[in-house]
């Protein structure tokens, strides 16, 4: 057998990577048997991934069996023929050789499924079937039984042959059709852990109040190698129609992935838009590929110069840079001419309906219920020369808005509504923001979006499952104009429950003066959520954790939250903030006394990271109201109080309480500085913030969830109805240790989480000003600082609020 370095020679030239080929060179009777199935191969080179996978599987598993396999050249061709695709034909392969003196072809065949083909339809419905049977079980123990079911299903004889990766989105759907998202009856309550016993009080009580987190951190997976994304095609492996018109595609593409992120301007960008951008931009990063930026601009009247710059800067904040920024309009002149050939084909036609004439022939009834027989508009069959010469007088301004459209002709016996005639072309009076006045008429996002997709050559037009329908249509449209047809393929979209997300309502919140505006800390458009300060890695990171399958996501707000938390914990400051401050005098200090105290921006092992700041400690300093009180203590109350002193943190002695006094309104607390010793350990340490040394604030914004309910929309008296009186809390008086000004300096001031993909960088702004405030949360500053006035938002709590 050859040495462990000819091995990795060996891997990296038949197609491994250097580490894959590393790690299997190391395990010796493996890489010996492996190389013996690469020598009989009679591929000298791979660039198929799952090829390389299921040679290295077929040497693991002779090696488990101990002795050759027997006609091992049969699996060998099945893998470099792709018929054997999958570890279980393998294995069945394996089955069948071994028990096979003499091996046939055709029975090796029908042993390994070679041949058979099970589609997604059919795995749907054979899994239907199966929940159909077991319905009052799934009724009664919801969403536990999931892990059961996947292996049952499995186990189906008529699904053996299926795609294992078909197994797991297609019970997500179902079960989420069948059982609608999980609630309280699927989560399990964990056992309160038992607390930990006192003893390390002092420094770990600070610990403990900055919530430092001493797991160890998990390798983070990508959701671009697993699941929904890990499973898509390769670029030039489109499938057509068509396949001569894979050749010029191919030579543009030169093997990379082309995506592009098609937002319509008509509005900001919210939560759900953040998945979108991540899977188009992340997808096309991850295999070192392009994706544009494209604005889907085909609707002059809705369209505003404020959302591209939005949705720009939101892109960009997010991480991401767009490989080119396009727009709809930069191919009006070729969508008019593909419009015009399709007229020529006799596939358009000129349609004067009125919308409710055009619905009725679509099947809608007199009531507005669907199911009522479909017919040909009555403009269907006019000759291609007057439908030409309609289209040219549509374009030349003939018609006035609703008079004429340009229907496609498609198959009106199709079950599916997007082949029931769609609208290509509509007239539409209004000047446009890049064309001027050239256009009266304007293209619809059905005959747009596709021929843009094979305009730009997108090897990957990554949508939401709401457009599944839309796929027939699309692939309709580029095969009948003969041109090249992107893969269209879709994904759940991302929703937040506790919130809404409609343009339309929040536009009333905002108008009606419920919120500041569209940038409103408590609403979930991505100006709001980049405004109260939380971080773009702590959304991608989160969105990455969720992963991306066909089923819909939906969220919690409190989840979300508590994902930001974990990112803010790992890489922010923490200075002393009192929200509400009292001033304490220490009777016995002298008026000059001074001590300076040395305290690091983030304790724990990364404390040089961030560094450390100082502070100085004087005879006056401001604790906060609910740390203090003047009665004795009970067994709940472990602050300052009669009989009872606290410590300060990383001030060397305790606190002794002596008095409070109301001078001209202002409350004192009156205590001792304990330098001799005299009191036990305390049972707690409290911040607290000089006050020669310390900056007021003028508004410290706390926000809690804008609506009361889960779902808003239910309400009966509609979501305005929802709303949450206490959704922000504003205080006015508190006060922040100098240091905060060193912190503004520095921002964005943030460490950075090893071994992640979300260390994003930021420009930096307001919401860049980041920190953990001790016991009250996490903090930035917000837009309406300024003139030395700090405001500060709360971005999430420390801990989630056990009553959410």
């Amino acid at each position: 057998m050859s040495s462990e370095e000819e091995l990795i020679v060996l891997f990296k030239n038949v197609g491994f990577d250097e580490k894959k080929s590393k790690d299997i060179a190391k395990n010796k009777k493996v890489a010996g048997l492996l190389q013996s199935v690469l020598e009989k191969s009679s591929v000298e080179s791979y660039t198929d991934e799952k090829k390389l996978t299921l040679l290295h599987q077929l040497a693991i598993l002779e090696n488990k069996n101990g002795k050759p396999i027997p006609h091992i050249d049969f699996l060998i061709n099945g893998i470099n023929n792709d018929e054997i695709k999958t570890n279980l034909q393998i294995t069945e392969g394996i089955k069948y050789l071994q028990s096979h003196s003499e091996a046939k072809q055709d029975e090796f065949n029908e042993a390994t499924g070679v041949g058979i083909e099970i589609g997604e339809s059919e795995v749907k419905q054979e899994i239907a079937k199966y929940l159909d049977s077991i319905s009052s079980k799934l009724e009664s123990e919801r969403y536990a039984v999931l892990p059961k079911v996947m292996s049952e299903v499995k186990a189906q004889p008529s699904l053996k042959w299926a795609p294992p990766n078909l197994f797991k989105p297609i019970l997500d759907e179902l079960f989420l059709a069948r059982l609608g998202p999980k609630d309280e009856r699927d989560v399990k309550k964990k056992e309160k852990k038992k607390p930990v016993a006192a003893g390390a009080a002092g420094a770990a009580g600070a610990g403990a109040a900055s919530a430092t987190s001493t797991r160890e951190p998990e390798t983070e997976r990508s959701m671009f190698s697993e699941g929904f994304l890990g499973d898509l095609h390769k670029p030039g492996e489109e499938p057509q129609k068509f396949p001569e018109l894979l050749k010029e595609h191919c030579e543009f593409i030169k093997g990379q992935v082309y995506t592009r992120f098609p937002p319509e301007p008509n509005g900001f960008l919210h939560i759900g838009h953040s998945k979108a951008i991540m899977v188009n931009f992340g997808f096309a990063q991850f295999h070192k590929g392009k994706c544009y930026l494209r604005f889907d601009d085909t609707n002059p009247e809705a369209e505003e110069a404020k959302y591209f710059e939005s949705i720009k800067e939101m892109v960009s904040w997010l991480g991401y840079k767009p490989w080119k920024i396009t727009y709809s309009s930069d191919y009006f002149d070729e969508l008019f001419e593909l419009a015009v050939k399709l007229i020529k084909m006799d596939r358009a036609y000129i349609c004067h309906c009125t919308p409710e004439q055009v619905k009725l022939g679509r099947g809608q009834r007199e009531d507005g219920s669907m199911g009522g027989e479909r017919f040909a508009c009555e403009h269907r069959s006019q000759s291609v020369e007057h439908n030409l010469a309609e289209f040219l007088a549509m374009k030349d301004g003939k018609y006035a808005t609703g008079e004429a459209t340009l229907r496609m002709k498609q198959d009106l016996s199709s079950p599916s509504p997007q082949m029931w005639d769609l609208v290509a072309y509509r007239v539409l009076n209004k000047p446009h923001h890049r064309t001027g006045s050239k256009w009266k008429i304007y293209p619809t996002y059905d005959f747009t979006h596709c021929l843009v997709d094979s305009l730009e050559n997108i090897t990957h037009s990554l949508c939401t499952t709401e457009f599944v329908l839309s796929r027939e249509s699309y692939e309709w449209l580029c095969d009948t104009l003969h041109v090249y047809r992107p893969a269209q393929r879709e994904y759940g979209r991302l929703n937040m429950t506790g919130t809404i997300m409609s343009k339309r309502k929040i536009a009333k919140l905002v108008n009606e003066g419920y919120v500041r505006g569209w940038d409103d800390p408590r609403i979930y458009t991505l100006e709001a959520i980049k405004r109260r300060g939380i971080p773009p890695g702590a959304i991608l990171s989160f969105i990455n954790t969720l992963g991306v399958t066909t089923s819909t996501t939906n969220i919690q707000t409190t989840r979300f939250e508590s994902a930001v938390r974990h990112f803010l914990d790992q890489t922010t400051p923490r200075l002393f903030l009192v929200l509400n401050p009292v001033e304490v005098h220490i009777d016995n200090l002298a008026d000059d006394f001074e001590l300076e105290v040395e305290i690091p921006y983030k304790p724990g092992k990364d404390v040089n990271s961030l560094g450390n700041r100082k502070l100085k400690f004087t005879n006056r300093v401001y604790i906060d109201r609910g740390d203090v009180r003047d009665e004795p203590a009970d067994k709940e109350y472990y602050r300052l109080a009669p009989g009872q002193p606290v410590g300060l943190l990383k001030v060397p002695f305790n606190i002794i309480y002596k008095s409070i006094e109301t001078v001209d309104g202002k409350t004192i607390v009156h205590v001792d500085y304990d330098a001799d010793q005299t009191t036990k350990k305390p049972k707690t340490y409290i911040q607290w913030v000089p006050v020669n040394d310390c900056k007021s604030i003028k508004e410290v914004r706390i926000y809690n969830q804008l609506f009361n309910s889960e779902n808003p929309a239910a309400h009966p008296d509609g979501y305005l109805a929802d709303i949450n009186p206490a959704s922000e809390d504003v205080l006015t008086n508190a006060v922040i240790e100098s240091n905060f000004d060193e912190i503004a300096a520095k921002s964005p001031m943030n460490l950075k989480i090893p071994d992640s993909q979300f260390n994003i960088k930021e420009d930096a702004g307001n919401h860049t000003i980041r920190f953990q405030a001790l016991r009250e949360g996490y903090f930035c500053v917000d837009k309406d600082s300024r003139d030395g006035a700090l405001v500060l938002n709360r971005i999430v709590t420390l801990k989630e609020d056990a009553n959410k």
